[in-house]
Formats: C-alpha cells, sequence, structure tokens
C-alpha cells in the first residue's frame, strides 16, 4: 500500500466531495443553479438554444470564481489585489534615493567632511 503525500505541504487541499474543495463545490452548484434558473426563465421566451447560450454565459462567472487561483489567490484575493494597487493606491510613485554612505560622511564632526578640506 502506498500514501501519496505532496512534494510541498502546503499545496495539500482539503477536498469535500468528487475531489472539490469546498470553495469549488459551492460555485458550482452556484453555476449549476444559476443554470437552471435561466433556463427555466428564458426558455419559453427566447426557446431553446438561445436559452441554453445563455445558460452557459450566466454559470460561467460563478464556476469561474470557484476554480480561479493565480500566485495562490483566488479569484476575491485577486480582485482586491487589482482594486488597491489600480485604484485605491493609484498615485504616482517616486522614487528618491538616499545615500546613506553620503549622509554619514556629512555630518558635521565627520572626519571626512568636504567643507573641511
Amino acid at each position: 500500500m502506498e500514501i501519496k503525500i505532496p512534494k510541498e505541504v502546503r499545496l495539500h487541499k482539503e477536498t469535500v466531495l468528487f475531489g472539490l474543495t469546498l470553495r469549488q463545490l459551492l460555485c458550482s452548484a452556484l453555476a449549476v443553479g444559476a443554470a437552471v434558473a435561466v433556463y427555466l426563465a428564458l426558455g419559453p421566451v427566447l426557446g431553446k438554444e438561445t436559452a441554453s447560450w445563455v445558460c452557459i454565459l450566466s454559470a460561467a462567472p460563478f464556476a469561474v470564481a470557484g476554480f480561479f487561483q493565480y500566485n495562490g489567490l483566488t479569484l476575491g484575493q485577486f480582485l482586491w489585489a487589482v482594486l488597491k494597487s489600480q485604484v485605491l493606491c493609484a498615485a504616482p510613485r517616486v522614487f528618491r534615493a538616499e545615500n546613506i554612505y553620503c549622509a554619514a560622511l556629512s555630518q558635521k564632526g565627520a572626519p571626512y567632511d568636504d567643507q573641511t578640506r
């Protein structure tokens, strides 16, 4: 009998049902629920084929939210980071270099001060 242990323990994710994490399971259920609701609401109005395409489009955001991962960030964390960096803290960033060595030498009483030469 062989027990599989991930090489990186941090990559381990607890699965709940069908090999899906809780987030993936809930988002999948929301996607299916949205698709069924849209199909039942728009099926008689638009026809079955058009309603099925609208179902796919309405379920896609929920499915993406459950399975999206970028650099270890979930969709909510990623969107918050983008909002923070592009909107909330979007001021121009100015780089000002500080030469610590020059500042240390220019202090009063320094033996190698340029003014004492």
